[in-house]
């Protein structure tokens, strides 16, 4: 038995996937520019001419194996088998199967979001008891998926982890919401409506929770502009990011 804890495994399988030939990274599409695709003064990282290259949207290929690694079928295997033995409509649902990093996210698609909810929930074989909140995410240059919802399952019966990604286009930001199956989702997709601007239909009281109710746009998106509201402290007005001093 390893003494080693999940994450570590997780660090250790990461380093024996093999890496993309250089001619393979340079045909992938440019995703961003930079540490963070800030544009102007704001990125302050150092890293302005790094550039991050979009990976191709597949599956990752069999057998998934486990979060210790991929060499051999594993728990990862038997989820991704019970659920679509499970869901009649799974070929539909998931558009893609991913392990990473000793992680496996299932992407699903957000009209079948509910029913593998409920799937993995209630099966048994499953039994994903816990959601452990949702998280947004925002890429501004996916056309027609530049919205993402992230939900980090738990099941305690089988002490196992799974996590569903579910995508929606900017232009019509909405997801179903999960609070009737997960109750404790209620603030999560209520913070994440917030920050991001993702609709979850079906959400009991779908209000801001850290901004304030007047307040225009959604902070954590990655085309809200950086800066543009002076701070005060202790009587000190600090200027917003973009008119400090440059050191460019």
């Amino acid at each position: 038995m390893s003494s080693q804890n999940p994450e570590q495994q997780a660090e250790q399988a990461a380093d024996r996937l093999p890496a993309h030939r250089e001619e393979e990274r340079v045909e992938q599409p440019v995703a961003r520019m930079g540490m963070f695709g800030i544009q102007g003064s704001g990125d302050t990282s150092g890293y302005g001419g790094l550039v991050v290259r979009q990976a191709p949207k597949v599956s990752s290929p069999r057998p998934f194996g486990g979060p210790e690694g991929a060499a051999d079928p594993g728990e990862f295997d038997e989820v991704a088998d019970t659920l679509e033995r499970l869901l009649p409509t799974f070929g539909d649902a998931v558009e893609r199967i991913v392990v990473h990093r000793g992680e496996l996210t299932l992407h699903v698609r957000r009209e079948h979001l509910v029913e593998v909810a409920t799937t993995l929930r209630d099966a048994p074989d499953l039994r994903f008891e816990m959601c452990m909140g949702v998280s947004g995410v925002h890429y501004p240059k996916d056309e027609g998926a530049e919205l993402h919802a992230v939900y980090p399952m738990l099941s305690i019966t089988h002490n196992r982890r799974v996590r569903l990604d579910v995508s929606c286009p900017d232009a019509d930001p909405h997801i179903p919401s999960l609070v009737r199956l997960y109750p404790t989702n209620d603030w999560h997709e209520r913070e994440t409506f917030d920050f991001f601007g993702i609709v979850f239909d079906g959400h009991p009281a779908l209000t801001r929770i850290m901004m304030p109710d007047d307040w225009v746009g959604h902070p954590q998106r990655k085309d809200y502009p950086l800066g543009g509201i002076p701070v005060e402290y202790r009587g000190a007005e600090i200027p917003p990011p973009d008119q400090r001093r440059s050191y460019t």
